[in-house]
């Protein structure tokens, strides 16, 4: 059974860090790439950061949104199938739940069911 489970969401006052962490079950978690998305309320839902497989992918490194560049940074340890979102000087605007997405070009991708981050000004 596919799982992937978010954690460590919480509320946070701007300027302050957070790391997000989502644990994996179920798949080979190191040919797929590893996404944190985010949807605040009343907007649609956006690609925050990944991470490109670490087995049989191209090399390329992270990819961040311009609005997280420079303060968020994604990381994965395959060996224990998790990857990490670690956010700093956070803003009010960052408050949104924050979804774990695996992805594979010839397979099923796979959600998680979300982690809350509140920025309180």
């Amino acid at each position: 059974q596919v799982q992937l489970v978010e954690s460590g969401g919480g509320l946070v006052q701007a300027g302050g860090s957070l790391t997000l962490s989502c644990a994996a079950s179920g798949f080979k978690f190191s040919i797929y790439t590893m996404s944190w998305y985010r949807q605040a309320p009343g907007k649609e839902r956006e690609l925050v950061a990944a991470s490109p497989r670490s087995v049989g992918g191209d090399g390329g490194g992270p990819y961040y949104a311009d609005s997280v560049k420079g303060r968020f940074t994604i990381s994965r340890d395959n060996a224990k199938n998790t990857t990490y979102l670690q956010m700093n000087s956070l803003k009010p605007e960052d408050t949104a739940v924050y979804y774990c997405h695996a992805a594979h070009r010839y397979f099923t991708d796979y959600w998680g069911k979300g982690s809350p981050v509140t920025v309180s000004s």
